[in-house]
C-alpha cells in the first residue's frame, strides 16, 4: 500500500492537517512526515532547526505554549499512542484571533499538524504517547510563555472523559489567562 502526502488547510488559515507519505508491505511500513520540497510545493516554507520528542503518560496536558519572540512554526506528529492536539490563533491581525481547533493525532493515523508562527499549542494525552516536534526555530527558554489550558475565554472543549485524572506541570498550572495575555499585547509588553 502506498499513500502520498495529503495537505488539508484547517479553518485557522496557515495551519494544515497533513497525511504523510506512507508505504507498507510484508515487512512492515515506512513513513516520511517531512520533505522540504513537497511542503514548499504545497505553500509551506518550513526549515528545520530543531527536532525533539516528548514522552507523556495518559492524562498529561501540555498546554498552551508559545514563544513571545522568535516564534516557532512546528510540525507535530504523535508517533505512538493517542493525543488530542489543540492550536489557538494568536495573530492579532487574523479574523480567527483567539479561536482554537482540536485534532485527534495518533500512531495509527500518522497525521501531522503544521502549526505556523504566532499560535499557541498544547495537547491532552489520551494514551501513553511519544510526540515528535519538528521546529523551524530553536527553543529559547527566556521567551517561553503560555496561556492556561482551561481558559474560559478561549473555551477549549478538551475530551476529558477519555482520561481518569489530569497531570499538569507546576508551570502549566500557573500560566496566564487569555485576557491577561491580550492586556500585555495592548500595552506592548510583547515586543520582538
Amino acid at each position: 500500500m502506498i499513500q502520498n502526502f495529503d495537505f488539508k488547510e484547517t479553518e485557522l488559515h496557515g495551519a494544515f492537517l497533513i497525511k504523510p507519505f506512507y508505504a507498507s508491505d510484508d515487512r512492515g511500513g515506512f513513513t516520511k512526515d517531512y520533505s522540504k520540497e513537497v511542503f514548499e510545493k504545497n505553500g509551506i516554507k518550513h526549515e528545520l532547526k530543531e527536532v525533539f520528542y516528548t514522552e507523556s503518560y495518559k492524562g498529561v496536558i501540555r498546554a498552551l505554549h508559545f514563544q513571545r519572540v522568535k516564534q516557532q512554526a512546528k510540525l507535530i506528529r504523535c508517533v505512538q499512542g493517542k493525543i488530542y492536539d489543540v492550536i489557538v490563533d494568536l495573530r492579532t491581525c487574523s479574523q480567527t484571533f483567539g479561536q482554537w481547533r482540536g485534532f485527534h493525532l495518533d500512531g495509527n493515523n500518522k497525521d501531522s499538524l503544521y502549526i505556523p508562527e504566532h499560535f499557541a499549542h498544547g495537547y491532552l494525552v489520551i494514551e501513553d504517547s511519544i510526540v515528535s516536534y519538528k521546529c523551524a526555530e530553536k527553543f529559547y527558554g527566556e521567551y517561553d510563555d503560555g496561556i492556561i489550558w482551561n481558559d474560559s475565554d478561549i473555551g477549549i472543549k478538551w475530551p476529558l472523559h477519555l482520561v481518569d485524572k489530569l497531570i499538569l506541570s507546576e508551570k502549566d498550572k500557573n500560566l496566564q489567562s487569555f485576557k491577561y495575555y491580550c492586556t500585555k499585547l495592548k500595552n506592548n509588553s510583547y515586543g520582538e
